[in-house]
C-alpha cells in the first residue's frame, strides 16, 4: 500500500504542464493589463476529462506548473460527467467560462473550510459573484487521478477540487496581495 501512494505521488510530482504556451502569455498579459498577481495564476481547461488533472497553478517566474489536481465542473442546464454545459445564469448551477480575480479569503462549509472569492471579469463570467462562484475543496474529491472514472456531482457551478490542492494553493494565495487570475477555459 506504501509503494501504491509513493507511486501516486511521484506521478503527481513529475507531471508535466499541459498548458499551451498562447494560453501562459495571454494569461500573464492579462493579469500584467489588469493589475493582477503577476507570479502565479490558476488555469482550469475544461476540455480535459474531469477524471484527469485539469486545474493547474502556474508559476511564471519558474515557467512551470507547481500544482496540478482534480477539478469539477457544475452539474446544472444538463451537464454531464462526460460533457459540462456553461452559463452565467443565476441558479443554472453551471460552470462559467471566463477569466476571474480571486481574493478574499474566507469560512467555507466544504472541504477544509477555506474558500476564495471569484469575481468574473467576463461578459461570461460577471454574475460568479452573485451566484456566489467560489474557489473550495471538498473532502470526497481525491488527490490523484481517476480517469477513466470522472468527477460529478460535486459541485453547483464552482471549481472544486481536493483538499491536498485547496492546502497547497491556500498557502500561496494567503501570502498574496494582489489578486490572482483564475481562468477557466474550453
Amino acid at each position: 500500500m506504501l509503494n501504491l501512494k509513493i507511486l501516486l505521488l511521484l506521478t503527481w510530482l513529475n507531471q508535466p504542464s499541459t498548458i499551451k504556451s498562447d494560453k501562459i502569455n495571454e494569461a500573464f498579459a492579462f493579469a500584467k493589463k489588469n493589475n493582477l498577481d503577476t507570479t502565479l495564476c490558476i488555469m482550469i481547461d475544461m476540455t480535459i476529462s474531469s477524471g484527469k488533472n485539469r486545474l493547474f497553478v502556474y508559476d511564471f517566474k519558474q515557467k512551470k506548473t507547481i500544482i496540478a489536481g482534480l477539478c469539477a465542473h457544475g452539474v446544472g442546464g444538463g451537464s454531464t460527467a462526460t460533457k459540462p454545459v456553461f452559463s452565467n445564469k443565476v441558479g443554472s448551477n453551471c460552470t462559467s467560462l471566463g477569466k476571474y480575480r480571486v481574493k478574499n479569503r474566507s469560512y467555507s462549509n466544504w472541504g477544509i473550510n477555506i474558500h476564495y472569492k471569484m469575481y468574473g471579469l467576463e461578459e461570461t463570467n460577471s454574475n460568479a459573484f452573485k451566484r456566489i462562484v467560489v474557489l473550495h475543496s471538498y473532502t470526497p474529491i481525491p488527490n490523484y487521478e481517476i480517469y477513466p472514472g470522472r468527477l460529478f456531482g460535486q459541485s453547483a457551478g464552482c471549481p472544486v477540487i481536493a483538499d491536498d490542492q485547496m492546502r497547497q494553493i491556500d498557502r500561496l494565495l494567503i501570502k498574496k496581495k494582489k489578486a490572482v487570475l483564475l481562468w477557466i477555459y474550453n
